[in-house]
């Protein structure tokens, strides 16, 4: 008897492939490792770290080269890490007390790994699987553990916490997905197996020690559910749906270079989400219209100072260039008490998600703000740019914004410095304040993007990752629908733009009413592009009216839900 296991779909698709366990027990190793000298113990550690960032080096060029940018920026980011004096300190540190390489590497790093763990901002907190991933990297090469082997069989990697490392160590055509206890959606790990379109479940918890290494396993990513051993009806069943995804995976390469337009012709730019430069010309392959959303906090971070205007220049320049005269959005730095930067400098937040944070810490911090600004600017000249100002609440805020961008081409006038004077500039509307406000807040901007990540978060007090209310996470929520459907109007209304950046720009349900309701760009994690755009072309824009008008009617995020796959499928 097959048994199943539900799970939460993180990454659509559909998988069949042998259970392979990532995340290695260290204890009986540990337990054999017999330690040298205190000066022994510390040359081990010199020796493994410098060897795990001569590996991870060479991983990132490979993965360059076959067009991984996305998880190649990962692996170079633990590149860094693993040689980060602020890692490495504490490790040493933890050998003169402990006299043991691999135990002090491991607890050092847990230390620092819980005080990621405490903060309440998401990206940081999933930042601590990242370190405790690169120092199990520098405890097994101490412990002389070699890295498991793929063998013949396409294989479905299996972890509480699957290190972003294993599966960007997978070639792609041996992995067929990822399961993982953990319940987060936007962990390094599935930002890579999303990168590489690998179908993952997030959200057992600790059912993933209770699925055996080699096991058969049926992973479905639309429903989250996970089958073991499946007989031979579920497994013919899965198979056939395995083959219309390879099929549909052709159809999604045919459509990379078409628009995504309707039947009678009404057209949606989809455009892409990207984290670096690289990530830009990444999306390409998948048939973006320019980039939706650059999170430039990733500028900022993993650094003892603030990125000089030059440094940012070439960065946003890149991203501009790569998008081949289609508009590059750039995101003003977002970033909050809550991540450690030490240029910073802000005390104690007791809750820095609702803190001195993206916005707020930009316009009070001009030696922050002013660089940022005029390097976004000058890279305007090489292509159609746009900066966009996230969490902004009140006109005051705009009003501050619009200054400090007259005050930013001010300056580089009087230094010389070429710049562009076209530079569009809009606000995320990601909080409800911010949506009930856009009426007033269109008068001021040239665009807004709905960020419904945050805006689905705050509107129905859902913490998404928390795996006791993640159920209430709803982006067909009809107050999110409302609030969604205001921001629209007041863009339509005011002759401006409005798009979306956040992750409900990837569902193709939701894209039928978003286009309905006027909107005029989606943008998203690449792969997610050929799926949406397939849905918009496939329906006519009266249609897609037709099903907004029924759906805005309901009472339950289910039922609307519900009633666009049925609708879709007919």
């Amino acid at each position: 008897m097959p048994e199943k296991l539900q799970g939460m779909g993180a990454i659509p698709g559909v998988a069949i492939g042998k259970i392979m366990k990532a995340g290695q027990a260290l204890d009986g190793h540990l337990a054999a490792y017999k330690p040298g000298t205190v000066e022994e113990e510390l040359e081990k550690l010199n020796a493994a770290v410098a060897e795990v960032a001569d590996v991870l080096e060479k991983s990132v060029e490979q993965m360059r080269a076959a067009g991984h940018d996305e998880q190649a920026n990962i692996m170079e980011a633990h590149m860094f890490l693993a040689q980060d004096p602020m890692l490495t300190d504490g490790m040493t540190a933890k050998i003169e007390e402990m006299g043991n390489a691999p135990a002090a590497v491991l607890a050092s790093a847990a230390e620092s790994a819980a005080i990621f763990q405490s903060m309440d901002d998401e990206y940081l907190r999933e930042r601590a699987a990242d370190v405790l991933d690169v120092s199990k990297r520098i405890a097994r090469k101490i412990l002389g553990i070699k890295e498991p082997e793929v063998g013949e069989d396409m294989v479905v990697l299996c972890g509480y916490e699957v290190e972003p490392s294993v599966i960007a160590g997978v070639p792609d055509d041996k992995i067929a997905g990822v399961i993982m206890g953990q319940g987060s959606t936007t962990c390094h790990a599935v930002i890579i197996a999303k990168s590489r379109a690998i179908p993952t479940v997030v959200g057992i918890e600790h059912q993933t020690d209770e699925i055996p290494e080699g096991a058969k396993v049926v992973l479905d990513g639309h429903k989250g559910l996970i089958i073991i051993d499946p007989d031979p009806a579920t497994l013919l069943e899965y198979m056939e749906k395995l083959k219309q995804q390879k099929e549909a995976e052709a159809r999604y390469a045919a459509l990379r270079d078409l628009p995504a337009v309707t039947k009678d012709g009404v057209e949606v730019q989809l455009a892409a989400n990207i984290g670096s430069p690289n990530d830009a010309a990444n999306a390409a392959k998948y048939g973006n219209r320019g980039v939706g959303l650059f999170r430039s906090e990733f500028v900022f971070m993993g650094r003892e100072d603030i990125p000089s205007e030059e440094m940012q220049f070439e960065s946003y320049k890149k991203a501009i260039e790569a998008c081949n005269g289609e508009l590059c959005v750039i995101r003003t730095m977002d970033i909050g008490g809550d991540k450690p930067l030490p240029y910073l400098n802000i005390p104690h937040e007791d809750n820095p998600f609702l803190g001195y944070r993206a916005i707020r810490i930009s316009l009070n911090r001009r030696d922050l703000f002013m660089p940022q600004l005029k390097a976004i600017l000058r890279a305007g000249v090489y292509g159609k740019a746009a900066i966009m100002a996230p969490m902004v609440v009140s006109v005051d805020e705009i009003l501050r914004l619009r200054a400090f961008v007259r005050e930013a081409m001010q300056e580089l006038e009087d230094e010389g410095k070429e710049y562009s004077k076209s530079v569009q500039l809009g606000i995320m509307v990601e909080t409800p304040a911010a949506a009930v406000m856009t009426p007033t807040f269109a008068k001021y901007v040239d665009f807004f993007s709905i960020g419904t990540n945050d805006l689905v978060q705050y509107t129905l007090s859902v913490d998404r990752v928390n795996p006791n209310v993640h159920y209430l996470y709803n982006h067909f929520h009809p107050a999110v629908l409302q609030l969604i459907h205001r921001t629209i109007k007041a863009a339509n209304d005011h002759d401006i733009w409005a798009g979306m950046c956040g992750e409900m720009a990837s569902d193709p349900y939701a894209a039928v009413i978003l286009m309905a309701m006027g909107i005029n760009e989606l943008s998203m994690s690449a792969p997610s592009i050929p799926r949406v755009k397939e849905m918009i072309r496939s329906v006519t824009f009266e249609e897609a009216k037709g099903h907004l008008a029924k759906v805005m009617e309901m009472e339950t995020g289910e039922q609307v839900l519900k009633y666009l796959q049925e609708a879709m499928e007919r």
